[in-house]
């Protein structure tokens, strides 16, 4: 199969240009770079919510292990508070394989496919093959990516983990969910013997969860905000030089070949490889240009900011169906704060629920409101950043001692220190009164305006 982008198999010269781009991307701000760069340097990124926050191989979408700001004098992590997305799983069910297959094949059986298009339709074969009867599960990557992720909490913040720290997990009731938090636990527990754990996956907590809001639900995609997206990927989804890879007749292309579609499904299903057993990007991604690829992460982006993210087009307020996750977590804190003790509270659920809550908490200016989905990209407004397989939220809770009435709190998005939308004197560390009280707020405030226009 010809590729069309450069093949590294020098691993020493891609780590070199992997931590050279992600110093990059640390020393400069978000908006201030471009996506189709952020890509070229790293393909797995443009999957959107089906990229690995690390692959087989160890190379990181999201760098963990960087070095963090120091506390305030005299403060120390006490409590740690976290909502983490499960980590990487085969795709959910057989469509976005089905549908590349079956036009690939249909074309196979009347003649119509070019030697690349054979190739390609061997390759889905092999993909299908390698998923049957794993849709949906979490992979070896998966696992690893739990555990490396909880062996980094434990060592940036000893003190929450030590001696027999009470840890408190608890998963939705989706298997690769509970698979994830018991992954962190074991890695928790061979660090620390001594920890008291309680883990749960309980239908009882799912309404904070993995809230499923059916007001707002019913508002993701309303006609006008179809006809915006539609209208803005109008240019991105049309690739004539992909065709031509694939089939030997533009006629039977024109009348028969759902040309969108196919050129979607295909190039998810090579990124979507990065998280399975093979830990690679499919061969598949070679007949995409990186042009072709920064197109698709354009509409994914839009599609999720449209129906996660505060965009006015679907009313301005999705984020708010994470408001039961903030108000639990606030109240876990409070619980937490009137103890002596110490310990952490892990949470283990979804991407839907990462992403909404990330702009619900505007961190990083991402509740950044807008109707122009052209403008997305160039404010940094990156789903991708966000979301990735093993995504996590961490909120970090320091005292000088148990009768410490200033508590401060540090925010992580995927082990990196973040920006909120409150005032502080001494950044990345906010006062936990001033955070409780904006988000608190800010949550009231929008639960009174729904009231009202009932």
């Amino acid at each position: 199969m010809k590729r069309n982008n450069p093949d590294m198999t020098d691993k020493t010269l891609r780590q070199v240009m992997l931590w050279v781009a992600l110093w990059l991307a640390a020393a400069l701000p978000l908006s201030a770079q471009k996506a189709f760069d952020h890509i070229s340097s790293n393909l797995r990124f443009s999957a959107s919510n089906y990229s690995a926050y690390f692959d087989s191989l160890g190379y990181a979408l999201m760098p963990g292990g960087h070095r963090l700001t120091p506390p305030p004098a005299g403060k120390h992590p006490f409590y740690l508070s976290h909502y983490g997305r499960h980590g990487s799983r085969y795709i959910s069910n057989r469509k976005g394989y089905d549908v590349p297959y079956h036009i690939l094949q249909q074309a196979d059986s009347l003649g119509k496919l070019t030697a690349t298009g054979r190739q390609a339709l061997q390759e889905m074969q092999r993909i299908i093959d390698d998923a049957e009867d794993q849709w949906g599960d979490l992979t070896d990557i998966g696992r690893r990516q739990h555990q490396q992720i909880a062996a980094r909490m434990y060592d940036n913040f000893p003190e929450v983990f030590s001696g027999n720290a009470y840890v408190d997990a608890h998963s939705t009731i989706i298997n690769r969910c509970v698979l994830s938090m018991g992954a962190a636990i074991l890695e928790l527990t061979r660090k620390n013997p001594r920890l008291h754990i309680s883990m749960d996956a309980s239908q009882s907590n799912m309404w904070y969860m993995n809230h499923q809001d059916k007001v707002l639900r019913a508002r993701m995609m309303p006609t006008e905000a179809q006809q915006a997206y539609d209208r803005f990927c109008i240019p991105l989804d049309r690739n004539p030089r992909l065709m031509e890879l694939l089939f030997n007749d533009s006629v039977y292309v024109r009348e028969h070949v759902d040309e969108k579609w196919l050129s979607y499904y295909l190039l998810k299903a090579g990124l979507m490889q990065q998280n399975t057993l093979e830990g690679r990007i499919s061969t598949l991604v070679d007949l995409f240009t990186y042009e072709d690829i920064h197109r698709f992460w354009q509409k994914e982006n839009a599609w999720w900011y449209i129906n996660y993210g505060p965009s006015p087009l679907s009313g301005g307020d999705q984020p708010f169906t994470q408001r039961y996750l903030l108000r639990q977590i606030i109240h876990d804190a409070d619980s937490c704060l009137r103890l002596k003790g110490h310990g952490a509270t892990l949470r283990f659920g979804h991407e839907t629920v990462v992403l909404p809550l990330t702009c619900l908490l505007g961190i990083n200016g991402f509740d950044f409101a807008t109707p122009d989905l052209g403008q997305l990209e160039e404010q940094g407004w990156w789903a991708g950043m966000v979301f990735p397989m093993a995504s996590n939220i961490q909120f970090v809770f320091y005292r000088s001692s148990p009768y410490d009435h200033d508590v401060l709190v540090k925010v992580m998005l995927n082990e990196q220190e973040v920006r909120l939308p409150i005032a502080t004197d001494m950044a990345p560390y906010y006062h936990w009164h001033d955070f409780r009280d904006h988000y608190l707020h800010k949550i009231d405030a929008y639960e009174q305006q729904r009231k009202a226009q009932k």
